[in-house]
């Protein structure tokens, strides 16, 4: 007996934010700095939810594995898009990095970058399950919730800051 997996309404709008996502990241040059911010701050929190509410079978999370598809020039063609929207805006004082403990000295972040690391994790999955069987594209969400637990909710939640300043204060740089 074959078991299928089936995806639940929180997959599937996951997987429709994932690709919104992507696409706002991609076209980051096409929106002003207003639109560019008010489109990640509606759709970042959201991804966090989504992401935090995955449920994954124990078993696919062993064997998870997201091929990289997202090659080097398409990051940095991602990063230096939404540095240049964001302008002065981009960089930001980080006070959750790890470094922090053993610094007297703010360490900066950039927007742009925490951008394009959530935009790769989500391009890879994106990519991964395009017309992929169900029981893949389950095996997927369970490496990208694995990935959102370990590492790009942080992430996330770090960029979401700045964001938010920019957001409600949209003349002023953060």
């Amino acid at each position: 007996m074959q078991t299928t997996t089936s995806l639940t309404n929180n997959d599937l709008a996951f997987i429709a934010m994932c690709n919104e996502y992507c696409s706002a990241a991609e076209n980051a040059m096409q929106s002003d700095k207003t639109d560019f911010v008010a489109n990640m701050v509606r759709l970042l929190p959201r991804i966090y939810i989504s992401a935090n509410d995955l449920k994954t079978d124990a078993d696919l999370t062993e064997e998870a594995y997201i091929d990289s598809a997202l090659d080097e020039d398409s990051y940095e063609s991602v990063r230096r898009a939404v540095e240049t929207v964001m302008g002065a805006s981009d960089t930001y004082l980080e006070v959750f990095e790890e470094d922090m403990k053993y610094s007297d000295t703010p360490i900066a972040a950039s927007v742009a970058e925490g951008i394009a690391d959530i935009f790769q994790v989500l391009y890879n999955f994106v990519e991964t399950i395009r017309e992929a069987p169900t029981d893949t594209i389950a095996a997927a969400l369970a490496a990208v919730k694995e990935d959102f637990d370990n590492y790009w909710s942080r992430v996330l939640c770090n960029v979401m800051r700045p964001l938010n300043a920019a957001h409600h204060n949209p003349d002023e740089d953060i």
